[in-house]
């Protein structure tokens, strides 16, 4: 290949990035106007491709793309490209992941200030042909408390614009440390229950997962205060409206501004006619200024992959030599596994420090690369985007959680071990585990300070009791009797000194996998029964 880089920007970006990829030499070419089926039968011509949302770069599409190295991703999401293929082929693929969260933290801000003040419905009033001034008489903000579900990128900033209101922030995120709080000058609710005892106005900024959909529901509207006004410019599915609509009919809610909604685009929905409720049409990310910084940041990502620069937002991209990544590869969904299950069992869910050690040969190699699959299984799915082999050091960093490796050369009974400890308040929750066999089966060796030995699986329940006869049993009728399969149990004694000391301390912790995930009911009620401490479930 010869001459310039050939870049092809197939949706309308901003000018800066267009001018970016010029100004470093490359070859663009726009192609928002071409017609179907001309970016199938050139897209062998580029060594870049920038897009928004509408091309969808699929498997088929990528198998032709014979000089593509660099696919760029104008918005925060890349789930118009296959991923995979793309790896396959070693072809980058970044996004702009911070592209938007100032546009939507100023679209709750004015929402919060237009839900309190009466603005859209003064207007139409006036507009209207009425003076009425006091049909419309609204409420500070000053020394109300503003309760932040979701305390990420976009509910810390809501956060420090509000404070300079006046107003009290209470926010709710298990998965932000202690300090980051403190920083901002924020309050950290426990739970949720807390959070919505407390505030006037709830604003939710959680990622869409199946744990976070129908977040607000009617259990959430009645635990809130008479008179509480709701905000929601994340995701429609993180909202029950039925419920929302019977606690506004109920006075229970005194208003609310949505700017998402459960299908897009909508016109016709129940909440569309009420007085005191706010729409606007997913306007969250829709700025001038956001549109021209998303393009800006992925004609960045694209110039940084074109010239052997550092891809801060790839979403694909492992920093490991080829050698160490050899080596280290069997080790990956033992790490991330080791991650989630540590998240899981951490004290009150919450984490604040991260310390992962490895013991062994494998502490030989560059194990930054484990360290990451361990975030990556502690933070999916509570954070606004994707977490990646990238973007998760920075993810924690953005949280305060602070995270240290340790490397030793020889490991105890074994011949490599991954240790995992969360800090949750103060309190530590460790994990071990390793891998077995040619087919490097990912093994648990020991959670919540007992030892034993568990092929893992997909789905794990851990439960901690009264060290005494037939509690495997009850467990095993309990998931009978819900219909699921139990693959295998490991049991372990707890040592008094919680290190391995002989003398058991009275109590012991069972390890259960099985064939579907356990469901949060079911936990409940087996831990609910004579002699159970503790219990949780996670699917890996």
């Amino acid at each position: 290949m010869t001459g310039a880089p050939r870049v092809l920007v197939k949706e309308k970006i901003g000018d800066s990035g267009v001018q970016l990829l010029r100004d470093a030499g490359f070859d663009v070419e726009i192609g928002a106007d071409w017609e179907d089926g001309q970016l199938e039968g050139r897209i062998g011509e580029f060594d870049a491709i920038l897009i928004r949302s509408a091309t969808k770069l699929d498997a088929g599409l990528i198998e032709r793309a014979d000089r593509l190295r660099a696919v760029g991703r104008a918005g925060v999401g890349v789930d118009n490209v296959d991923v995979g293929a793309a790896t396959k082929r070693g072809i980058v693929v970044a996004n702009a992941p911070q592209s938007n969260v100032i546009t939507a933290a100023e679209h709750t801000m004015a929402l919060l200030l237009a839900l309190a003040r009466n603005v859209p419905q003064a207007h139409a009033s006036l507009t209207g042909g009425a003076w009425e001034r006091s049909k419309f008489s609204g409420v500070e903000l000053y020394e109300k408390t503003l309760g932040i579900l979701g305390f990420g990128r976009i509910g810390q900033l809501v956060a420090q614009r509000a404070r300079a209101f006046g107003m009290r922030i209470v926010a709710f995120d298990l998965y932000v440390a202690e300090d980051r709080f403190r920083e901002l000058g924020v309050e950290r609710a426990s739970t949720s229950d807390e959070l919505y005892a407390a505030a006037d106005f709830v604003t939710i900024h959680l990622p869409k997962t199946p744990e976070t959909e129908n977040w607000l529901n009617a259990d959430a509207f009645s635990k809130m205060k008479d008179g509480v006004r709701v905000l929601n410019v994340a995701r429609g599915a993180l909202l029950v409206d039925e419920d929302l609509k019977a606690a506004i009919d109920s006075g229970k809610v005194a208003g609310a501004a949505l700017d998402v909604f459960h299908e897009e685009p909508i016109t016709d929905h129940p909440l569309f006619g009420y007085p005191n409720v706010i729409v606007t049409p997913h306007l969250g990310a829709s700025t001038a200024e956001a549109t021209d910084r998303a393009g800006y940041q992925a004609a960045e990502q694209v110039v940084a992959a074109l010239t052997g620069g550092v891809v801060t937002s790839a979403v694909n991209v492992p920093a490991v030599r080829p050698e160490d990544l050899e080596e280290l590869g069997p080790f990956l969904p033992l790490s991330d596994a080791l991650g989630r299950i540590a998240a899981a069992l951490a004290h009150d869910g919450s984490i604040d420090a991260v310390a992962v050690e490895y013991l062994g040969r494998i502490a030989q190699r560059d194990t930054r690369l484990l360290t990451v699959q361990v975030l990556k299984g502690i933070l999916r799915g509570h954070t606004e985007e994707t977490v990646n082999d990238v973007n998760a050091p920075a993810l924690a960093a953005e949280r305060g959680i602070e995270v240290t490796e340790t490397n030793r050369a020889h490991a105890r009974d074994f011949m490599d071990l991954v240790r995992v400890t969360v800090n949750s308040r103060g309190r530590a929750s460790r994990v071990v585990g390793t891998i077995f066999g040619r087919r490097h089966r990912p093994h648990l060796l020991e959670a919540w300070g007992s030892r034993f030995n568990v092929q893992l699986e997909p789905h794990v329940a851990v439960f901690r009791y009264r060290d005494q006869p037939g509690m495997l049993g009850r467990v095993g009728t309990e998931l009978g009797n819900a219909g699921v399969n139990v693959v295998s149990a490991a049991v372990g004694l707890r040592p008094e000194d919680g290190d391995g000391a002989p003398e058991p301390s009275g109590e012991a912790v069972m390890v259960v996998t099985t064939g579907s995930p356990v469901p949060p009911q079911v936990v409940d009620a087996i831990v609910g029964g004579d002699g159970f401490f503790d219990g949780r479930a996670v699917t890996l």
